[in-house]
């Protein structure tokens, strides 16, 4: 019997995931539009060191992205954040992010007056919480704001929320960014109490996070040595201009050439999705058009340590947008990562991020301009007068998909419709998650789908490790 024909549209972390999967048991093609694989997932050199350009970190709670590293050899690569020491850039100072919250949602209003984040009367509406109706989804800021009042979703929620989804709190689904949190808004009583049993509950006892040693940009190199030591094909430069049903299966037609598959796993970005969709799955494809994506900038620099006066301490420090700054976040790379430090001691590397949902000017910035307003905010910040000896700039135009109130409703009727057809499948960063282990687990149930029909079960909601 000949083996199934499996082509995989899209060579991110999700469609590598596909591949690597589907590899063992199917002849496997994977078509990637850009000229190299791993999507968010990127490692660059800036100042002669190597770093990520996108994602950083992964989380280790959730294991599908843990358990990926250790089948493509990186299991002696793994390595948890150095410290996890980070703050808040609010009210004119930085201060220590308070313990006993979950998503910025606090748990211990004690860690919260203490830290300084909200005002003395923010502190106090947060001890007063009111009432809140919820139903079978809400937006996170309206049900925080409800509950424990604006200034909690104003300083905390938001910035948090901001470094995973570069969304707004008004906006974001509880059910699909903090599922954890839903069954405790539903059935009323106090969020405060509810926050703490959450985080009393046992854990695996490991890091929160993981990275790897050289950055994840690492990782999509692996999985795609793994892929094609199993056999599969994986081409770069190869967008796909048509996808089509066919009686024996689907018709794939990548720069001018025709693919035949008995299966097909979608893993590109919702607008690529719906434009291959519409000829032969126009509900699934007037589904994808409605998701929104932010984009943002990545500014990293380099600077010698011998030009600091003091390096800064911490892992780095998130932005409320309501303070009107510049970056809504700065990551301490060589504090945070002990293998980056270890390769460069001499250096000390950080990043800014700018930009998110519909605020997304600074992409149309230049790099020199871009560098300068970070500086000038992280001189505010933590009194950082030097400059840097290198830098580069990443944007992510079109980054981070938006999961507004439904999200997950939309996600099921994409699914349904696909699923009317046969032999397709969808995965990515737009449906169960956008962290790492999101899209992994993602991966593998589009594989479940369309090589054991009817064992795609369902997969954990997820955030990204970011």
């Amino acid at each position: 019997m000949a083996e199934t024909r499996v082509v995989v549209i899209g060579g991110g972390i999700a469609g590598l995931t596909a591949a690597w999967l589907a590899s063992g048991t199917a002849q496997v093609t994977l078509l990637e539009a850009s000229g190299r694989f791993g999507g968010k997932l990127w490692g660059g050199e800036v100042g002669g060191v190597r770093v990520d350009l996108g994602a950083e970190s992964m989380l280790a709670r959730r294991p599908e992205a843990v358990e990926l590293a250790r089948e493509v050899g990186l299991a002696g690569e793994l390595e948890p954040p150095t410290t996890a020491k980070a703050a808040i850039w609010t009210r004119g100072a930085l201060r220590p992010l308070p313990g006993g919250q979950l998503m910025g949602v606090p748990g211990d209003l004690t860690a919260l007056a203490a830290s300084g984040v909200l005002t003395a009367e923010g502190v106090a509406r947060a001890g007063q919480e009111g009432a809140a109706e919820v139903g079978a989804d809400v937006s996170i800021g309206s049900y925080v704001a409800a509950k424990l009042g604006r200034e909690v979703v104003d300083r905390l929620v938001e910035p948090l929320l901001g470094g995973v989804y570069a969304g707004h709190a008004d906006e974001i689904s509880l059910r699909a960014a903090v599922p954890a949190l839903l069954p405790i808004a539903q059935r009323g009583g106090s969020l405060a109490a509810g926050v703490r049993e959450l985080i009393a509950r046992p854990s695996n006892g490991g890091p929160v996070f993981q990275g790897l040693r050289g950055g994840l940009g690492t990782l999509p190199e692996a999985v795609a040595a793994a892929c094609r030591k199993n056999g599969a094909e994986l081409r770069t430069d190869s967008p796909v201009q048509e996808l089509r049903r066919t009686p024996e299966g689907w018709r794939v037609v990548s720069n001018g050439e025709v693919l035949h598959a008995d299966a097909v796993v979608l893993a590109v970005p919702a607008p690529q999705a719906a434009a291959l969709l519409a000829a032969d799955v126009p509900g699934a494809a007037a589904e994808l058009t409605t998701v929104e994506y932010a984009g943002m900038a990545l500014v990293t620099m380099a600077f010698r340590r011998a030009d600091l006066d003091a390096a800064p301490a911490g892992s780095g420090f998130l932005v409320p947008p309501v303070d009107g700054r510049q970056i809504k976040a700065s990551t301490f790379s060589s504090n945070k990562w002990g293998w980056l430090e270890r390769s460069a001691p001499d250096s000390f590397l950080l990043r800014t991020s700018l930009g998110r949902h519909r605020e997304e000017a600074a992409l149309g910035r230049s790099d020199q301009e871009l560098v300068a307003r970070s500086l000038a905010d992280l001189a505010e910040a933590v009194g950082l007068r030097a400059k840097p000896y290198d830098s580069a700039v990443t944007r992510w135009a079109g980054g981070l998909p938006q999961y507004p109130v439904g999200h997950l409703d939309r996600v099921a009727r994409i699914r349904a419709a696909v699923a009317g057809v046969g032999g397709l499948a969808v995965c990515g960063a737009a449906y169960d998650g956008v962290g790492i282990p999101a899209c992994v687990a993602s991966a593998r149930r589009a594989v479940n789908e369309v090589l054991t029909p009817g064992a795609g079960a369902p997969v954990t909601e997820g955030r990204m490790g970011a």
